[in-house]
């Protein structure tokens, strides 16, 4: 049978590499790219169509191609992405919105395909060991990627109830590392020092981008619906991460926690939102079972491997001159000199 598949977000990375890849399947006659800019990377035999899908158009696009799967990877992690938080949240949430009410008019589809998060536990220190898929978080995201990840997971799930007829597949994936993706956390890991809260050590999954990329496929090609967990085997300590990048630490009290993401931000280092320095502090492990059992996918790629590829295919583990870590650390002190939370732990 004939295929045509749609794919949201092409214009960064992983969206593209993933729209090259499925032009290798004999099964797929028709692949079209859909973003509001145009791809750097080539898209190969492609189409590439320049579309918002805040806007109702998209239906148009699903309607005249007669799409019948479509991959949605258009939800961004950073308000850098888009140009500020509130675009970020109209494009992850209503945009995610106006995409699904175009699928719920389209016949021709039957099978949605939806890039998601571990963020959406949250991170919190009531955690459990370990997330399994039923598990609610302990502690609900209250701003940024998280937050947009849970609403855009709550909407496809409306959908599925209202289209039973088509097949939704969920994935969850841990932080994303390899040669070329690019993340706040990739960020994080390639400064020259890298702040960590004082008195707090959390446990960190990962998931290679090959990985990632090949069980996107193995979803879009294959009949399984439902919501899946997908991580690299085993755990990484944030210390021993750092080390393993070959990076100093600068270890900062709790509560000069959120300025320090601030100040990350604004030296254009790094992205991170008050949530994402909540993971750096309690960190977040998932149960992987479910993506083994059902969809049948072991990882090439342990957690370990994983980031160890990262950090030799990135070159993190060369020297980094005195002057570089002097410059930066005392960008990091001094911030946490100013900031509110700082003094008042000193006073205490």
């Amino acid at each position: 049978m004939a295929r045509v598949v749609m794919v949201t977000g092409v214009s960064r990375y992983l969206g593209g590499r993933f729209t090259q890849l499925l032009q290798a399947d004999p099964d797929i006659t028709r692949v079209i790219g859909v973003d509001v800019v145009p791809p750097k990377q080539d898209l190969g035999d492609a189409e590439f169509v320049r579309a918002d899908i805040r806007n109702p158009v998209i239906g148009k696009v699903i309607a005249q191609a007669e799409v019948d799967t479509v991959v949605h990877m258009a939800v961004l992690a950073t308000p850098l992405d888009a140009g500020g938080r509130a675009t970020m949240k109209e494009i992850n949430v209503i945009g995610t919105m106006q995409l699904l009410a175009a699928c719920q008019k389209a016949p021709s589809v039957r099978k949605l395909v939806v890039k998601s998060s571990t963020a959406v536990y949250g991170s919190s220190p009531r955690d459990p060991a370990m997330f399994t898929e039923d598990l609610e978080p302990n502690a609900l995201a209250r701003s940024g990627y998280a937050k947009d990840s849970v609403e855009v997971e709550g909407y496809v799930r409306g959908f599925a109830r209202r289209r039973p007829d088509v097949a939704v597949t969920t994935l969850r994936f841990a932080n994303f590392v390899g040669p070329k993706v690019r993340t706040p956390l990739t960020q994080y890991f390639s400064l020259p020092v890298v702040p960590t809260v004082l008195g707090f050590d959390p446990r960190m999954q990962f998931v290679h981008e090959r990985d990632g990329l090949e069980v996107l496929w193995r979803a879009t090609l294959g009949d399984h619906g439902g919501t899946f967990n997908i991580a690299g085997d085993g755990v990484m300590l944030l210390s021993q991460a750092i080390r393993r990048a070959g990076r100093p630490s600068v270890p900062l009290p709790q509560p000069a926690a959120p300025w320090i993401g601030g100040a990350l931000k604004r030296l254009g280092v790094a992205d991170f939102s008050p949530e994402q320095m909540r993971f750096l502090a309690y960190g977040r492990v998932v149960d992987t079972s479910r993506m083994r059992d059902v969809l049948g996918f072991e990882p090439r790629y342990s957690t370990r491997e994983a980031f160890d590829d990262f950090v030799a295919r990135q070159g993190l583990h060369g020297p980094l001159s005195a002057d570089t870590v002097e410059a930066v650390e005392r960008t990091v002190l001094d911030v946490v000199g100013r900031s509110p939370g700082a003094r008042e732990v000193t006073r205490a």
